[in-house]
Order: structure tokens, then sequence, then C-alpha cells
């Protein structure tokens, strides 16, 4: 037998915690597929037959981003990617799928959009959703015609909350997703904003990472902790960071953040943008043209 694959492996680590969002995006995944292989042989029949099979389906929310260079002005082409993702995965359906990125042109977002819900009217996909949209996509879609996305994921956190882009949606019933980890700071982020963090974490006995998930969780986003591992302690956090983790048992401190932490959280705004964190999360390095940048301000 062979190594075990790694995203099966952290499918069998997080599972048990009612960690079971299973993300593949086309930029993702290795050349030799080794992600898509582990998710198909993690929903792999159980020993009882389809029926086990369909309901460990139904447990997973499985999702899919779109690259930019998946965005195409040919819908044909577009609904042959999503497509070839599920036939792939062999997973049937798809729970959501979302643009990437807003950094192709208005023409390739909305006819890749508007393929999207085809496809989900067809049935191969549940809901669909952007990724890192500022006003003037999303609102490209509305003067559209087009059915609002489900969801939008941004880069989003204390020391960037993107209060603009937040009350369009939030006035739309457009969810935010956002992932919140301790890698937010940056090491030339908020620094005296990260200390009082830490006091707070301190207080409750809990790690900074817990702080900021359980803010997004009860801001009321959909948050979804980063699970890639790499080292022991690493694996650690992946625990420590799941929703098990940020509701311990009774007997531990409790991780619900009081109104005044919640307010003193909420004066760490220092719009930090994505050019200072110093990852590529659907862009390039040549897209990035300074610490001052971010896809939420494409026009």
């Amino acid at each position: 037998a062979g190594e075990k694959p790694e995203l099966l492996e952290l499918l069998e680590s997080t599972s048990n915690r009612g960690y079971q969002h299973a993300y593949e995006s086309t930029t993702s995944v290795t050349s030799s597929n080794s992600g898509i292989d582990a998710t198909k042989a993690w929903l792999a029949p159980p020993p009882e037959g389809s029926a086990g099979r369909r309901g460990r389906r139904e447990s997973l929310f499985v999702s899919h981003k779109l690259a930019n260079s998946e965005q195409s002005t040919d819908k044909v082409s577009v609904r042959r990617a999503v497509k070839a993702a599920i036939a792939t995965l062999g997973v049937g359906y798809l729970d959501l799928v979302s643009l990437h990125s807003p950094l192709t042109t208005s023409r390739q977002r909305l006819a890749t959009y508007e393929a999207l819900l085809e496809l989900r009217d067809s049935g191969f996909i549940q809901s669909v959703g952007v990724c890192n949209y500022g006003l003037q996509p999303l609102q490209e879609i509305e003067n559209a015609g087009l059915d609002l996305p489900s969801i939008n994921q941004l880069e989003l956190s204390p020391f960037h909350t993107h209060a603009p882009v937040l009350d369009w949606c939030n006035k739309r019933t457009v969810a935010i997703g956002c992932g919140a980890w301790s890698k937010l700071s940056s090491q030339t982020g908020p620094q005296e904003e990260w200390s009082k963090l830490g006091d707070i974490a301190k207080a409750k006995g809990m790690t900074k990472a817990q702080v900021l998930v359980r803010w997004s969780l009860q801001k009321g986003y959909v948050c979804v902790p980063r699970s890639a591992s790499t080292s022991k302690l690493e694996r650690v956090a992946i625990a420590e960071n799941s929703y098990g983790g940020v509701n311990p048992d009774a007997a531990g401190p409790s991780p619900i953040l009081t109104e005044d932490e919640m307010n003193m959280i909420d004066t760490f705004n220092t719009n930090l943008k994505a050019g200072q964190l110093g990852r590529r999360d659907g862009w390039e390095d040549e897209d990035v043209t300074g610490p001052e940048w971010d896809p939420t301000e494409i026009v």
C-alpha cells in the first residue's frame, strides 16, 4: 500500500469534528490530481453499499472554484470544465461552485456566472458563489438581472472588514464567507491590534486563531478555517480551528466572546490589504501591484 493521499488524510482527521467541507480548485490540485483522487477515495462506498455511499456524500459539502483561466465567454467550455470536475471526483454533483476571483474581464465574469446558473438549474451544482468580489463585479451581476450569488468569500478579518461590500451583500441576503486564521495578521500587519487580540485570547484561555474564528461565527459569517497540514503543530491547529475547537466542553472556559470583547475587536480594522498578506489565492504575483493592492478594488 502506498502513502495515504494528503487530502484523504485531512478528511479523515477532521471529519469527526464536524469539519466536512471538501474544497477543491483547479489551481490547488497538483498535476497528478492527487487531491481529486483522495476525495474520490474518501467517498468510495463503505461495506453497506450504495445507501451508505449516498449518506456519506450527503454529509459532505463539496465546493469547487473556477480559476481565472477557466472563466470564458464560451459558456459551453465553462459547463464542460465543471462537469469534468464532477466526473473526476465521482460525486454526482457539487454543492457550491464559485468564481475564484474577479481578475478577468466583465464579459468573462458574466458569461461564466451565467453558465454556472444554468448548471445549477440543471442539477449539476446546488449553488453559485463568488470570491473576492468588490462592489463593481457584484453590481455587474445585479445590473444584468441575474440571480445574485449565494455567497461572497472574502479575505475578511477584524483587520479588514470590507464594510461597503458587507453592507451591499447584507442588504441583498448574500452570505459572507471568510477564512479567519492567525496568518491574517501578516508579518507587516497591525501589530498593536494583534497584541490586543492576544490579550483577549490569553484571558479566555484560547489561541488567537480560535478568537478570530469565534469572532467570525458571532458575526454570522460562514467561516471555514484552513486545514492544510505539513507538520504536527499544524495538525493540532486544525483541531483548534475546527468548530469543535471553538466550542470546548462546558467544563472548560466559555468560547463565547462578550459584547465588550466583540466591540474591542471591532476597533481593530486598519483596512489591511491583500497585497500585504503574501498569499496568492486566485491571483498571481504579477497581479499584485503593491502592498495596497486588493482584489475587491478591481475596476
